[in-house]
């Protein structure tokens, strides 16, 4: 016990020197501060007008860049976008038309048998009102059901 007590003392002296020594520099150091804040002060606005030229020398140059790189690299740039773009562009859809052609034949085709077949019952109208026998002519094409035209002149059989 003796000895944490000594200790406790020998630290608690050690401890008031520092203490001493802390402050006798920072007495010291007082004048030599007043003596360089003014000149830390003259640095700054020295710093802060060099900041300032720097400044303005750097401005324009940045801006020369960026018209340069605007006037030759940027459509350069776009260009191969737009490229980019068309090659990866799957066009438009194929056509299908022949659909369409397909339909419109078909509706030509009904429309021209069921003309035909009209013409043919008028006839047949006619001719049981003259009380003639109603048998198609020779020179007369007849539709059948499903829309085919058949020439009976030219029917073998």
């Amino acid at each position: 016990m003796s000895r944490m007590n000594t200790n406790g003392n020998a630290s608690a002296t050690v401890a008031s020197q520092i203490r001493q020594y802390a402050q006798q520099a920072a007495e010291a150091a007082k004048p030599i501060a007043a003596q360089v804040k003014p000149l830390a002060s003259d640095a700054k606005e020295a710093a802060g007008r060099g900041v300032y030229k720097a400044r303005a020398w750097a401005a324009p140059q940045v801006e020369r860049s960026g018209q340069v790189l605007q006037d030759s690299v940027a459509p350069k740039v776009a260009a191969a976008l737009h490229s980019s773009a068309e090659k990866l562009n799957p066009g438009e859809p194929p056509h299908r038309g022949w659909r369409k052609g397909a339909a419109a034949i078909s509706i030509l085709l009904a429309a021209a048998a069921t003309a035909v077949a009209a013409v043919a019952r008028s006839r047949k109208a006619r001719a049981a009102t003259n009380g003639e026998e109603a048998a198609p002519a020779a020179d007369e094409a007849q539709a059948s059901a499903d829309g085919e035209v058949k020439d009976p002149a030219r029917t073998s059989g």
